[in-house]
């Protein structure tokens, strides 16, 4: 075998890779300004296939149509309140980034505030019982002198159990 057949094969897997794979964007209307409307209109409304991106940003086939499908409608001059409420007419409001305030949207909107007001609410009473519980109350005064004896004569230390449990005490009142 000639030595220049294996750099012709490398050579010619490697051309294609140096190659773009698309040509560059080419602008959808004719008319600049209608396609910064579209741009502008679409960027508020949600892609109903992605769910996390707007209309403008997805590269789904559903978006793709509905953006033409939305060019159409404002080169057949309709305004944008007009697109907006004919796209949710058939998507209902999820189609909206930023869905109105009424009665089917009071969860969404009130949900992290309520959400907010639960944890703060848990970690008040949290530490407000923290606050009132003392783990002294519940140690018996023998615990506490044979602890002590101990701390002193380490050598004294057992092989059982220190001490008895103790029963719990009846709950105080807070100080």
């Amino acid at each position: 075998m000639t030595p220049w057949i294996p750099l012709l094969l490398v050579f010619a897997f490697l051309v294609p890779a140096t190659v773009p794979a698309s040509q560059p964007a080419l602008p959808n209307a004719d008319d600049p300004a209608l396609e910064a409307r579209l741009n502008a209109l679409a960027a508020d409304l949600r892609c109903v296939v992605c769910q996390n991106e707007t209309l403008a940003e997805s590269r789904a086939s559903l978006a793709l149509d509905l953006r033409e499908e939305v060019r159409e409608m404002m080169r057949a001059g309709l305004s944008d309140a007009a697109v907006v409420e004919s796209l949710v007419d058939r998507y209902g409001d999820f189609v909206l980034y930023r869905p109105p305030v009424k009665p089917l949207t009071y969860a969404l909107w009130g949900g992290p505030a309520a959400f907010l007001l639960i944890g703060l609410a848990l970690a008040a009473a949290a530490l407000y019982r923290r606050r009132t519980t003392s783990a002294v109350d519940d140690i018996s005064p023998q615990a506490l002198a044979q602890a002590s004896r101990l701390l002193r004569h380490p050598d004294s230390i057992p092989s059982g159990p220190i001490v008895e449990p103790v029963s719990p005490s009846p709950p105080q009142e807070p100080r």
